[in-house]
């Protein structure tokens, strides 16, 4: 069985980033997702959010082609007004170190999916319960 793989903000700017302090390990791992052929998902909130922070740096286009490879598979994840809900929810309450609300969406959308492993180094997943690869 294949296993998915989610897609973070955190990981996909170190992979793209070259200055960025994770980035050996970000394209390290990655190297290993990709090899392992693991089905990698994410949703358009996280690229949102790497959009903007592509804004001005010369990867923004990757940000663009990922969306749409994503697109094609059926690979970019949808949440529900329930999840969405459930975020503001958790978010207000300040859950899981503090993170940030596109984290807390992702949250809810893994762990619908069942998706225990995400590319990044983010500790806020960690203390969500899922296993960053890197």
């Amino acid at each position: 069985m294949i296993d998915t793989v989610f897609l973070d903000t955190v990981g996909l700017l170190a992979l793209w980033n070259r200055r960025d302090q994770w980035h050996s390990k970000a394209k390290l791992a990655f190297s290993e997702i990709v090899a392992s052929r693991h089905r990698l998902v994410t949703t358009s909130y996280v690229l949102m959010e790497c959009g903007n922070a592509a804004s001005r740096h010369p990867f923004r286009k990757l940000v663009a082609a990922l969306r749409e490879e994503l697109l094609a598979g059926g690979n970019l994840l949808d949440p529900t007004q329930e999840e969405i809900d459930e975020t503001w929810h958790s978010y207000a309450r300040g859950g899981s170190g503090q993170a940030g609300i596109v984290d807390h969406l992702s949250f809810c959308v893994m762990r619908r999916e069942g998706i225990s492993l995400v590319f990044s180094s983010d500790n806020h997943f960690h203390d969500a319960g899922f296993k960053t690869l890197f």
